[in-house]
């Protein structure tokens, strides 16, 4: 006899058959670049709202923590949590996200980069460096980790949507002394989802990407999803869409008639709440989910 199994019941049970994530791992074993004499908060963390999310504060340690897929398919997606640039909204943009990239056989890495913006430099500044060293630390540990280095993909939500459009268009210079063992191989990865992110338009001329975000030839493939709704940032995932166009690079676009911001991976009632059922179509026709 076949039993059917209601599907909001079916995502509940594939999102619980996982492996447990490795303990979290530093970024920089040999000292957070530039930040050595800072004396910095204690990092904290709250639950807030009715949804229980998980709020980090005063990050000056980052780390990448490491969500083996059991039967994994090859492909791995680091996942940036958003806030912008002060905290990290870490449960439902950061691990309920991972734990869905398992369910789908894809191996995942909770990024948790420093926050709150550090003085005197731009806001993504130290953002940048930890999402370029665990680029190179996904890398470095393909074989041991059973990836596949040239399916190193970065999903980002608000603030941390704009960390990866950053990644995904980056020309691979660093802006700290590379480490040989974790630096060697390319900070740039292979495609990026960027789910309502933050401060993609330029302040002063809102028709261009911002100065830190540059479309070219050979930019990798992008998923964006934002709602209509969204107060600030919906003509920022429009304006990344058209430059992607414009280059001939491979984008696909979502813009929901509802669904505001900072929903995460299912914090919403609104239609957008099947933007993950869209996330995995688009990567399997990129052929992401294929061993």
């Amino acid at each position: 006899m076949k039993v059917s199994i209601p599907l909001s019941l079916a995502v509940v049970l594939s999102l619980n058959i996982q492996a447990a994530p490795l303990d979290p791992q530093p970024l920089w074993p040999e000292g957070v670049p530039g930040e050595q004499n800072l004396e910095l908060p204690a990092e904290s963390v709250i639950i807030k709202g009715e949804h229980q999310i998980e709020i980090m504060s005063n990050v000056s340690e980052p780390t990448l923590t490491w969500y083996p897929a059991e039967n994994g398919n090859g492909t791995s997606v680091i996942v940036c949590p958003g806030g912008a640039y002060n905290i990290l909204a870490y449960s439902h943009e950061g691990k309920d996200v991972c734990n869905w990239l398992n369910s789908i056989g894809i191996s995942a890495g909770l990024l948790k980069y420093r926050v709150p913006r550090r003085d005197d430099l731009a806001k993504h500044h130290a953002p940048l460096q930890d999402v370029h060293r665990a680029i190179g630390i996904i890398r470095s540990n393909a074989e041991q980790w059973s990836i596949d280095p040239e399916r190193v993909g970065i999903m980002g939500f608000s603030a941390g949507g704009h960390l990866s459009s950053m990644a995904l268009t980056s020309d691979g210079t660093r802006t700290y002394p590379a480490a040989p063992e974790l630096d060697a191989l390319s900070c740039i990865p292979n495609f990026a989802m960027l789910v309502y992110p933050a401060y993609q338009q330029n302040e002063s001329d809102p028709d261009k990407l911002a100065p830190e975000i540059t479309v070219t030839s050979t930019t990798p493939p992008a998923f964006l999803v934002v709602a209509h709704g969204d107060k600030k940032w919906t003509e920022g995932s429009a304006r990344f869409y058209i430059e992607m166009k414009r280059k001939d690079r491979s984008c696909e676009l979502h813009i929901f008639a509802k669904g505001g911001h900072g929903f995460g991976y299912d914090k919403t009632e609104e239609e957008i709440k099947q933007w993950p059922i869209l996330a995995e179509k688009w990567m399997a026709a990129m052929q992401l989910l294929g061993n």
